[in-house]
Parts: C-alpha cells; sequence; structure tokens
C-alpha cells in the first residue's frame, strides 16, 4: 500500500461505540466452534486502528487468548498496547503484542500458528490486488478469519432530503477513486472478499452489521457527516454552492436531534471446509 488512507486516533475513537454496536455476534457464535478448547487462542488482527476489534471481541470468547496486532501507524499500535482488553469471558487473560506492518504484504508464516484471524472497517481502502493477497495469505492459515464493518455503499438519512442521492453516488465514487497507481475497491471489497474466500474452498457467511445513529450519537453523526461531504465535493466539485447549503441544513438538523443515519456494513466470517 505505497499512499496512505490514514485514520485518526480521535475519529476511531468516536466510532468504537457505534461499531461495537453493529457488529454482528452470530458471527462471533460460529467462531467460537471453531476455536481451541485447550491452550492459548492465538488471534491475529490485520489492521488494528487502537484495538478497537480487541476490545470487543476479547470479551466474547472464553479461555486466555494472546492478540498480535498489525498496523503501519505506529502512533495507533501505541493506543493499542496501552488500551488492551482485560480478560476474557470467563476471567481468563488476554495479553497483545504489536507489529508494525503493511498487512497487503504479509508473508503466510507471519501468521503462522493463529487460530483466528481478524480485521475491522479495513477492506474498502484497499485495490484489487492488494485484496487478492490479503485473501490468499489468510486463507493459507487455515484458520477462520472474522472481517467486520465493510461498506456497502448505501446510506439513508432521515429525515430524507432530494439531495441525499447526488452526495450518496458522490462518495461511492470517491471511496472507489485511484490514488496514485492504486484503485480503491471501496464498497465493492466485501462483495470481492466473499468471492476470493468462496474460490479458494473457505465456507463464507456475511451478515448486515449497519451503524444506526440517532440523537444520542449527534457528535459522531455529525463528524462523519461533515467528512462523507467533504469526500463527496472533493471528488464532484460541480456539487458545489448546492452541497454548501445542504450541509449547513443537515448538521443543524444533527445538532438539534433531528437527524438520523444508517450506515450500512457487512460482517463476514470465512471459516476452512
Amino acid at each position: 500500500m505505497t499512499e496512505e488512507v490514514r485514520a485518526g486516533s480521535e475519529w476511531l475513537a468516536l466510532r468504537e461505540p457505534a461499531d461495537a454496536a453493529a457488529r454482528a455476534p452470530e458471527l462471533v457464535e460460529a467462531v467460537r466452534t471453531y476455536l481451541p478448547a485447550d491452550g492459548v487462542t492465538t488471534v491475529h488482527d490485520l489492521g488494528c486502528g487502537t484495538g478497537s476489534m480487541a476490545r470487543w471481541l476479547a470479551p466474547r470468547l472464553t479461555g486466555p487468548q494472546h492478540w498480535v496486532m498489525y498496523d503501519r501507524d505506529a502512533e495507533l499500535l501505541t493506543r493499542a498496547a496501552a488500551d488492551p482488553p482485560h480478560a476474557a469471558s470467563d476471567g481468563a487473560p488476554v495479553t497483545v503484542e504489536t507489529r508494525r506492518r503493511d498487512i497487503t504484504r504479509l508473508h503466510p508464516r507471519e501468521l503462522a500458528g493463529a487460530a483466528l484471524i481478524t480485521a475491522s472497517a479495513l477492506l474498502d481502502m484497499l485495490t484489487a490486488d492488494e485484496l487478492e493477497r490479503l485473501v490468499a495469505t489468510c486463507a493459507g492459515v487455515g484458520c477462520p478469519v472474522l472481517i467486520t464493518l465493510s461498506v456497502t455503499g448505501r446510506v439513508e438519512l432521515t429525515p430524507s432530503d432530494p439531495f441525499d442521492q447526488s452526495v450518496t453516488d458522490a462518495f461511492n465514487a470517491h471511496q472507489r477513486r485511484t490514488t496514485g497507481a492504486r484503485r480503491l475497491l471501496g464498497p465493492d471489497a466485501v462483495g470481492a472478499a466473499v468471492d476470493g474466500f468462496t474460490r479458494l474452498g473457505a465456507d463464507v457467511q456475511t451478515r448486515p452489521s449497519p451503524w444506526r445513529l440517532g440523537p444520542g450519537q449527534t457528535a459522531l453523526a455529525a463528524e462523519w457527516f461533515t467528512g462523507w461531504l467533504a469526500a463527496a465535493c472533493e471528488q464532484r466539485p460541480e456539487l458545489g454552492t448546492a452541497a454548501v447549503s445542504y450541509g449547513r441544513r443537515r448538521l443543524a438538523e444533527a445538532a438539534a436531534g433531528r437527524l438520523s443515519v444508517t450506515v450500512y456494513h457487512r460482517d463476514l466470517l470465512a471459516r476452512p471446509v
């Protein structure tokens, strides 16, 4: 990944509660049947950010766990190490280590011994070639792979506005943009991942995992909306003054607690057959 698409620690902290509420718990039930009954469960978390996936998942698993967290951002790895999960659901200890890596260049031997591979809010930032390599690397380990919160490109704002669809289309085009020599997959990524794992013989399940942001999440809704609209305008500057008035109107609704947002994602579990 030669050009960086970076998520800041403040944004990751703001979204963590919504991420936790959105992830599909039924896929965790399926994961448990594949984990070792004795010994330490080793989990490799790819693109870990500040470690929110571990904080969500480790307390939902039983037995001692060791999490190996990968990211290319040293600051995020430091934060992940400073705020690890405290214990498994049965009180067993959870330990962590961090590795600064480009996860699209991992070799299967780096994941040797993994009982589970995880990632969250990652796939849309990859190109087709990067995703293909990552899927092949993960599938080669022969353990379950749980990837959560992949965007689908569908957004619903309530109350609706005639300009919503124009912004959605522009934002999705931005998600699929070409940056340097890289063409990002954006909302096409989760479908490509399903196809890739299936071709390699895995059993693949997906479940919806939407963000549902209402009056209790006004700060996140406003931050998400601001970034969503800015990316749309960057992609299609012709949205122009209409986007400015639209943004003011929508942010006023959010501040007043009158705007609800649903951002659709899908979670994916690939299991060896």
